[in-house]
């Protein structure tokens, strides 16, 4: 195995870091990177934003679920979905001027530009994990930034068309840190098919879900009302107080980028 590949299978989230700053040459290293990942029409639909301010981080650990380590991480990056900085352009450059006199409609951001600019925004913000890890430099992403959206607003100070898509915590590896054991995975044929997608029935997630429930038992970390894996995680996840959170959050934030805040 090359280096690259040892990388990508080794990596981990980090929730301690080392009491060591990250320097310049690294940071600008994992941005540099970041910058150099695939965009839709190399159009760079996303914006980097870094969070130096102690005081911001430790807002950032309340409105993003309580994660302490936030505070503590010594390099702090936001991905934003960013459809504003090509709208400004247009604008400058006379687009709606020239829609007009030729009769075409100045299209205005919808739905697909959301997704589109989300997914430049994470292709950019995961080489940047790759990057940070080959330079022993952990990470760990934190999606609940898509969360309150009113409070990151007013933090941030975004105009309608850039969106937090997630924020990445960066910092050196401990000893610990470095020896912790990999997160297990799904099995490959649950999640990976050819030509057409693969339903899954009741025999195929026992055996996608037996590691983890396994684990679960052993734990003793059911929720109270589960009584399976699948109810767990609903409750953990899906169903849980955040998720709904997000989605109200995200539903605002894509509301006011399509111009109905």
């Amino acid at each position: 195995m090359n280096s690259t590949i040892e990388t990508i299978l080794n990596r981990k989230s980090q929730r301690v870091y080392a009491d060591r700053i990250i320097t310049d040459e690294e940071k600008e290293l994992i941005i540099r990177c970041a910058m150099r990942a695939p965009t839709a029409g190399n159009m760079m639909l996303y914006s980097i934003l870094e969070v130096a301010d102690q005081k911001k981080k430790e807002r950032l650990v309340v409105t993003c679920d309580n994660q302490p380590f936030i505070a503590k991480a010594p390099f702090v990056l936001i991905f934003l979905a960013d459809m504003q900085r090509w709208y400004d352009y247009y604008n400058i450059s006379g687009v709606p001027e020239l829609c007009s006199k030729n009769s075409r409609e100045f299209e205005q951001p919808a739905e697909a530009d959301f997704m589109l600019a989300s997914c430049d925004a994470l292709i950019a913000a995961q080489t940047a994990v790759i990057a940070a890890e080959s330079l022993g430099v952990g990470s760990c992403y934190i999606g609940d930034i898509m969360e309150n959206y009113e409070i990151h607003r007013e933090m941030f100070d975004p105009p309608d068309l850039v969106f937090p898509v997630t924020m990445l915590c960066f910092g050196h590896m401990t000893e610990h840190g470095r020896n912790l054991s990999i997160t297990p995975r799904f099995p490959e044929k649950s999640i990976y098919s050819k030509d057409s997608y693969q339903r899954l029935n009741a025999e195929d997630f026992e055996e996608m879900f037996s590691e983890r429930a396994k684990s679960l038992i052993k734990s003793g970390n059911f929720l109270g009302e589960a009584e399976n894996v699948g109810q767990h995680f609903y409750l953990k996840k899906t169903g849980s107080d955040f998720f709904a959170e997000m989605r109200r959050s995200v539903k605002v934030a894509l509301n006011a980028w399509k111009g109905k805040s």
